[in-house]
């Protein structure tokens, strides 16, 4: 019996290139998406679509065209991201996709604190509305980013306060995506499945791990809105963005990005990795961290 084609988004990415390259080594045919096809990966065992970006809902639905299922990996943030995704939902069923799932944001709601989890929810609303068969995936902060957002000073700074985030690794998030899609029945329909680490800690719990790992003193230094507001204007990034920058934050402090979940276990058959796995296994991560020789 052949296996119905699934289209992966994001397949350029962190996420999207993990899970093509697993459903691939199962034989399920797999289609790569990408605005521009010599960005995407030579994955044995797949093909790529024509050219097509999200907002473009005819480029979208010719690319989508045989589709059985549609991976969707969320769209760069923008002000215009939530329009984009309601732009490809809809060429997807225009092409005949049957069921859709989509990476969407823990705690993703119409007042989410974190302005970017509210495009989700609305993604996810415009899903929902069209009746398609679908599974929403709200992964959490990513593991990487811990790392990634702590400055060469060796400080993690921003309004968290003393709120915990329950982080997640792209290698969950990949793990549990697959299990979904692999999966025929329809046990995942209408299903959000929260993907979370296996604990929830304060940034500043972060900072001592990263201590640990590096040998040398990491902080958080917790900052007031204006304050955060003021240490990410140099960057000369559009409000619109700042605000996603500064609400992430705020809404670790709020308490919306401290569940903790037994999803990963549940769809992989193991636990979730957590900071300290992550860090043992990914040294480049936090190499601008690292003492000077």
């Amino acid at each position: 019996m052949i296996s119905p084609l699934v289209a992966v988004t994001g397949a350029s990415g962190e996420v999207g290139g993990r899970v093509a390259r697993r459903l691939a080594r199962t034989g399920v045919p797999v289609r790569l998406l990408g605005r521009d096809p010599s960005r995407l990966p030579a994955i044995p065992g797949s093909s790529a679509a024509p050219p097509a970006a999200y907002g473009d809902g005819e480029a979208m639905r010719r690319a989508l065209d045989g589709a059985h299922t549609l991976f969707l990996v969320s769209a760069h943030e923008s002000p215009e991201r939530t329009q984009e995704h309601i732009v490809a939902v809809d060429a997807a069923l225009a092409a005949g996709v049957e069921r859709v799932v989509y990476v969407s944001f823990l705690g993703a709601a119409p007042d989410a604190t974190f302005t970017f989890a509210r495009d989700h929810w609305h993604t996810e609303a415009h899903i929902r509305m069209t009746g398609v068969r679908h599974t929403f995936l709200r992964d959490s902060w990513y593991l990487a980013g811990i790392p990634a957002m702590t400055g060469a000073d060796g400080i993690l700074r921003g309004p968290g306060g003393d709120g915990r985030v329950s982080a997640v690794s792209h290698e969950d998030i990949a793990d549990c995506a697959s299990a979904v899609l692999l999966d025929e029945g329809t046990g995942h329909d209408g299903v959000v499945h929260d993907l979370t680490g296996p604990e929830a800690f304060t940034l500043a719990e972060a900072a001592a791990e990263l201590s640990r790992r590096t040998g040398r003193e990491i902080r958080y230094v917790p900052e007031t809105r204006e304050e955060a507001y003021a240490s990410r204007a140099p960057y000369g990034a559009e409000a619109w963005e700042v605000d996603g920058w500064v609400t992430s934050y705020e809404a670790i402090a709020a308490g919306e990005l401290a569940t903790v979940s037994d999803a990963v276990r549940t769809l992989t058959g193991r636990p979730a990795q957590n900071l300290a796995g992550y860090l043992e296994e990914n040294p480049d991560s936090y190499r601008h961290l690292l003492p000077e020789a």
